[in-house]
């Protein structure tokens, strides 16, 4: 299948540490497993083409994971009015997005981020898939979804340990016995405001600002939500004078961004991160 899209930059928004199950192919194409498929992506002349194991609603599905109906350039125009180094770069974000993706898997993927690399994220999550998931076959590979509540809610510190998560192992076990304990509590979020889902999710032990902030934006698409990291920390003290504090960035962003700032941030990063 194929699916106009006019403005997209494919490999930096899959490449942007948003998620953690994506492979470059030899042709240039890049495949990503999704919560309940595995998908094969190229972006060509205005043209994303799909293959998956699963074509059915195939295009609501990219769509949607994709943001590809949110106008981003309205919000471009918004954020580059605001500070002018920012106008003078949002050009270099052009066509990048902030994928939406399954809550359940955002919530135990990120507590595995924290003071961890991309490749060792990776990892984790490609063993914890491998031995809870649902394996899916597609273009002669085998591929594991990542696993629902039901098949980790049992899951042992010691498992956890094998799959190389480190000192995280007793933070994913406290959150599913979040879960066990509050049955819906990852749905409650989306009733509550921004401010008081962080306040929730910082409640269980092990997550604190930054990995609450990612799961709301990456799993609920929250745009008024600033994971800070090194790279943003940098960017924003460089280029606007403020001090290298994360509380005082994160009020920064929030005053200057607003219901943008999300955004924002993912755009410093992007930008910082590929300077040349």
């Amino acid at each position: 299948m194929k699916i106009e899209v006019k403005n997209l930059n494919l490999y930096d928004t899959l490449f942007s540490g948003q998620c953690f199950r994506m492979k470059e192919e030899s042709d240039k194409s890049i495949t990503v497993v999704l919560s309940d498929r595995v998908v094969n992506l190229k972006y060509d002349n205005e043209y994303l083409y799909v293959k998956s194991n699963k074509m059915e609603n195939i295009e609501s599905v990219i769509r949607e994971y994709l943001d590809l109906d949110t106008d981003y350039k309205k919000i471009e125009e918004i954020i580059s009015s605001k500070e002018e180094v920012i106008k003078a770069n949002i050009y270099k974000c052009d066509g990048y997005k902030i994928l939406r993706q399954d809550k359940f898997e955002m919530f135990i993927t990120y507590i595995i981020s924290q003071n961890n690399n991309v490749k060792r994220i990776m990892g984790s999550v490609d063993k914890i898939s491998r031995a809870y998931g649902e394996e899916v076959s597609f273009q002669d590979n085998k591929y594991y979804l990542f696993p629902k509540y039901e098949k980790l809610k049992n899951i042992t510190t010691e498992e956890l340990r094998n799959f190389g998560v480190g000192f995280r192992d007793v933070y994913i076990r406290s959150a599913l016995d979040k879960l066990e304990s509050e049955v819906g509590f990852l749905d409650k979020l989306d009733k509550m405001d921004t401010s008081s889902a962080l306040k929730e999710l910082m409640s269980i032990k092990g997550i604190g600002m930054k990995v609450a902030s990612c799961i709301l934006l990456f799993g609920y698409h929250r745009f008024d939500t600033f994971p800070v990291d090194t790279w943003v920390r940098h960017f924003v003290s460089e280029n606007f004078k403020v001090k290298d504090d994360i509380k005082v960035i994160s009020k920064y962003m929030k005053d200057i961004f607003g219901e943008y700032s999300g955004v924002a941030i993912q755009y410093f990063y992007h930008i910082e991160r590929n300077k040349t």
